[in-house]
């Protein structure tokens, strides 16, 4: 692996989906290769097959969607059929153009960048083609689908109609469906499973469709849905009652339960003591965690950029072991590089954007940088953290980072509401120093990639009081929950990311120097941009979200500079508006 990137960090337009012109751009700069020496582009999915799927859709439910019907087929009769022509047109080359089945790519992504020489693999997302949900074989360079769930029926859609229903936008906003649940009870479990979905002992399932709007296009839930929930749908950016937060625990609840049947089942067809995961519920790090505590498996391994952006490395894999048959030897550490893949900046071409806006910095190096941004996070001040290359996927892990001192009881509402601008109930993650997560978390193996929530320690909680004990939803907020109280949520649990030096450098070395300082072994993490905007990929985009936000300190390359001491800042037009926030 030697690069990989994302279109939004470059164009900062969340989530775009236009053809990545930029990203290949520059995965190809860091190659340092030309358009006419690539010998095969691959796509990950295959889109006749696709629209072979909306098209049937469609049809069987005539004249039922026939708006979304006539906004969909001329995209694809002009554009999306086409992909392996305009991947020539715009990349000036005459490589060849394979295609890779969505799952397969994702499947792909899981299995061949894992640490294991074999492993059982579990695909599990929205719809890519037709298939919902895949297993698998990977033994060596070989990997074998064995079975498939197709559309409607969906674990991934079933997640995203609650997303909408509660309020938040579906494909961007199911990990706040899953911060919410602990928030609420699971108090619409069993009427999720006597009337909206059938589950079966190896964790397939059919969906009642009578109470979904999807295969139209136009909603995700219908009316039968709303009486069936005891209301419409909450609008989005209106106050978060009690309900949703039910509802979000009570389809958290259902889907970890549904991943676990699936996964005992997997198991008992392969044999294998491995799992490797990808799809976007992979990215569900609360089920994840569950099913590493009760599941059948020694050991799991999800691929960090799970979701559709993985399907890029998936697909690339596939092509080279599958079709081009080369030998793979598994990596122990895992060939995802700690998925630091993307772009990075010399203290040069730092240095010369930061003096165009005549900022004004201290250039320290080697072991005085990291004393002064330890001296800074543990006075409880807010950092925005750019050094070496860009995160691939979408955790930030330690390369565009804001951190924080875990031990302050007001660095999460801090972080919320003055930094990130976004919804006050959201936890916030821990780094911690790998040889020391046994000490906080209950967890028994590493989770380098943010992908495992697990339980704070016993020792570590604070108990609650009796007239705490009676608080419920969005009150449990303000209750600290142990000595380490910005990164435990309301359940006492914390979405862990465990690092080392190998992988993690001098990200690493800070959390290293924060400890030998305060006795803490672990610091906030948490990506560096404001909600609705991509992650930062230059320094551009890092002073720019330093300036604009109640951020205390940038550590850009070898440069520190402090909010105090910056002309002030000014803009033609309220940035909020351009990324539609109040």
């Amino acid at each position: 692996m030697i690069a990989a990137g994302q279109e939004e960090r470059f164009t900062r337009k969340k989530h775009d989906a236009d053809f990545p012109t930029r990203a290949i751009e520059y995965c190809l700069k860091e190659a340092g290769i030309e358009p006419h020496e690539i010998d095969h582009v691959v796509f990950y999915e295959k889109p006749f097959v696709k629209f072979e799927r909306i098209l049937e859709t469609y049809l069987s439910l005539a004249p039922r969607g026939v708006t979304q019907y006539l906004k969909a087929i001329p995209l694809w009769l002009t554009e999306r059929l086409w992909m392996g022509d305009d991947i020539e047109k715009r990349l000036h080359t005459k490589a060849d153009v394979l295609y890779a089945e969505h799952h397969e790519s994702h499947a792909a992504s899981a299995f061949y960048p894992s640490p294991f020489d074999e492993a059982a693999v579990l695909t599990v997302d929205g719809v890519g083609e037709w298939c919902t949900t895949t297993f698998g074989v990977g033994e060596g360079s070989d990997l074998r689908l064995l079975s498939e769930l197709r559309f409607p029926h969906s674990l991934g859609l079933l997640y995203s109609a609650f997303t909408y229903y509660t309020g938040f936008k579906v494909n961007s906003a199911e990990y706040k469906v899953m911060g919410l649940a602990p928030y609420g009870e699971p108090k619409f479990v069993d009427v999720i499973y006597d009337e909206v979905i059938d589950v079966k002992e190896d964790g397939s399932l059919s969906m009642n469709m009578d109470y979904f709007g999807y295969l139209t296009g136009l909603r995700m839930t219908n009316s039968k849905f709303d009486k069936l929930m005891g209301g419409p749908p909450r609008k989005p950016e209106t106050r978060l009652a009690q309900r949703e937060m039910d509802l979000a625990r009570s389809v958290q609840v259902v889907t970890e339960e549904v991943i676990l049947k699936m996964a005992n089942h997997v198991h008992e067809v392969t044999g294998k003591k491995n799992l490797c995961m990808a799809g976007g519920v992979a990215l569900n790090c609360v089920a994840n965690g569950r099913l590493l505590r009760e599941g059948p498996f020694d050991n799991l391994w999800i691929q960090p950029a799970a979701g559709d952006a993985g399907g890029a490395v998936g697909a690339a894999y596939a092509v080279y072991y599958r079709y081009l048959k080369n030998d793979r030897k598994a990596n122990p550490s895992d060939s995802m590089k700690g998925s630091y893949l993307g772009s990075h900046y010399s203290d040069d071409e730092i240095e010369q954007y930061l003096k165009s806006e005549g900022a004004v910095y201290r250039k320290i190096e080697g072991e005085d940088f990291l004393e002064a941004v330890v001296d800074r996070l543990s006075d409880e001040k807010v950092i925005g953290w750019f050094q070496g290359r860009m995160e691939f996927g979408p955790r930030a892990l330690g390369g565009r980072s804001i951190i924080g001192d875990p031990r302050s009881r007001e660095m999460q509402s801090v972080m919320n509401l003055k930094i990130k601008y976004r919804e006050s109930f959201r936890p916030f993650a821990p780094s911690v120093l790998e040889e020391h997560s046994p000490e906080v978390f209950d967890l028994d193996s590493e989770s380098p990639y943010m992908l495992i929530v697990a339980p704070v320690k016993e020792e570590r909680r604070i108990p609650m009081t009796d007239e705490e004990e009676k608080l419920f939803g969005i009150e449990k907020l303000n209750v600290a929950r142990s000595d380490l109280p910005s990164i435990t949520h309301v359940d006492y649990s914390a979405r862990v990311q465990t690092v080392n030096a190998e992988r993690n450098g001098s990200y690493y070395d800070l959390i290293k120097k924060f400890y030998q300082k305060t006795g803490c072994p672990l610091i906030v993490n948490t990506s560096f941009n404001v909600r609705g905007e991509p992650i930062v990929e230059s320094p551009m985009d890092a002073y720019r979200c330093f300036m604009r936000t109640e951020m205390d300190t940038l550590a850009i390359g070898s440069f520190i500079l402090d909010k105090a001491d910056q002309p002030e800042w000014k803009e033609e037009v309220d940035w909020r508006e351009e990324f539609e926030l109040d």
